[in-house]
């Protein structure tokens, strides 16, 4: 389309009209700069398409107004005929969409992470009631996102769970076999594995979760529903949140709260923060109705970073444990005490071989209560909670000191701690 500009060169006369009659050369070239337009009296509305003109005028002759007016309108007229543009293309301007920076980056961190999430669907195999026909059926599905080249996805481990085989699709649709690494259930992550090419693969950028703010930008990539590939934006609403894990009740410390929506589907997939870096593994939603209610939670990825290392190298994660079985809070909470109350204590683990006492009946029957475990290493123990807490922050091999309340008075016992036996 024709661009419109304003004329640069003006008529000289002799006197204050514009139109009296001047002396001009005879060829008289107009550039144009700016939207112009050229009124002139009892006649019309003219807008200059060309950013160059040259008007031909007659060498050095005064001439009427009346003619001059006449002249120019012909020749401006006939200037619009030859240029290629039609009539609403002459008179109307356009201007393409244009997106704010904050969506420009939106968009560019879409595009630049979306090769890195993939969809996960878990398999499971089923009998058919009738034909007696062994079928493998999906029973779940859920995100995931590549971790390096060598072809390692991580997720969560509810994802997986139960699964006879697992099918990891990454973003440009083509599907391959997963096999499964390992995870770890009391945090819920595992790490599956895909023989895919290199140049499908591209790892996601890791970021650092410990330097977090309320408030911050954060952006979510899953598959909702089994949407692929979907987006949603919030922010950081609350840190340090506890959650238990869905497949042993363990506390999940230092987890991130957010209202970008999660739903079915969100699970395993990245939180990003404004950059595009992980800053955490999208894992549960606090929902009555089990769809978003703008309370989503999110794994740390400083968490995750240790788990997943652990889990390539080793396949597995070696956590210590007490080796004691114990009562629920609220148990305790009846019988007027804070701490946590062994239930079993098996002599072959840490807490037997410590000399710990389990609850028992004695030979009328009567409930006798065993160890109520109120403080490791001289860290108050209300709840469970606070016990896994304290073993995490603990190595295989330490001694922790335990303090406990046997009937009416309390003891310290030296505790080694054990690594968690492997799970099948």
């Amino acid at each position: 389309m024709a661009t419109c500009s304003l004329i640069s060169t003006r008529f000289h006369s002799p006197s204050s009209s514009l139109f009296r009659s001047s002396t001009i050369k005879p060829t008289t070239t107009i550039h144009l700069s700016k939207p112009f337009h050229l009124h002139t009296p009892n006649l019309f509305l003219l807008r200059l398409p060309s950013p160059k003109l040259t008007i031909p005028l007659l060498p050095k002759l005064s001439i009427p107004k009346p003619l001059l007016l006449l002249c120019t309108s012909l020749a401006l007229s006939f200037t619009l005929l030859l240029s290629n543009a039609d009539s609403a293309a002459a008179f109307v301007v356009t201007s393409p969409r244009k997106l704010q920076s904050d969506e420009l980056a939106t968009v560019r961190l879409f595009q630049e992470n979306t090769p890195s999430v993939v969809y996960i669907t878990n398999l499971a195999v089923k009998q058919d009631a009738f034909t007696l026909d062994v079928l493998e059926v999906p029973q779940g599905s859920g995100s995931g996102f590549v971790w390096d080249k060598d072809g390692h996805i991580v997720t969560n481990y509810h994802v997986i769970r139960g699964a006879s085989d697992l099918k990891v699709t990454l973003a440009d649709q083509s599907t391959y076999d997963a096999k499964v690494v390992g995870f770890d259930q009391d945090k819920d992550v595992a790490v599956l594995r895909v023989e895919a090419p290199r140049d499908k693969l591209r790892p996601i950028p890791i970021g650092v979760s410990a330097d977090l703010l309320v408030g911050q930008k954060v952006y979510a990539i899953g598959n909702p529903f089994g949407l692929d590939h979907t987006l949603t934006t919030g922010v950081i609403s609350g840190l340090r949140r506890e959650i238990s894990s869905a497949a042993t009740g363990r506390p999940i410390q230092d987890v991130i709260q957010t209202d970008a929506a999660i739903n079915p589907g969100n699970s395993g997939g990245p939180l990003l923060d404004s950059s595009g870096n992980l800053i955490g593994i999208n894992t549960a939603i606090y929902s009555p109705s089990g769809a978003s209610s703008g309370v989503g939670f999110s794994i740390p990825v400083d968490t995750v970073n240790g788990i997943v290392d652990q889990l390539v190298k080793f396949g597995k994660v070696t956590r210590p444990i007490l080796g004691i079985k114990f009562a629920p809070d609220q148990s305790v909470e009846q019988l007027g005490v804070s701490g946590v109350l062994v239930l079993d204590a098996p002599a072959n683990g840490p807490a037997g071989k410590a000399g710990l006492q389990s609850t028992k009946r004695d030979s009328y029957g009567r409930l006798i209560l065993g160890d109520i475990i109120t403080s490791v290493n001289d860290k108050k123990v209300t709840n469970g909670s606070d016990l896994y807490r304290i073993l995490d922050q603990c190595k295989v091999g330490e001694k922790v000191i335990v303090e406990v309340l046997r009937g009416d008075h309390k003891e310290k016992i030296p505790v080694i701690l054990e690594p968690k036996p492997d799970e099948s």
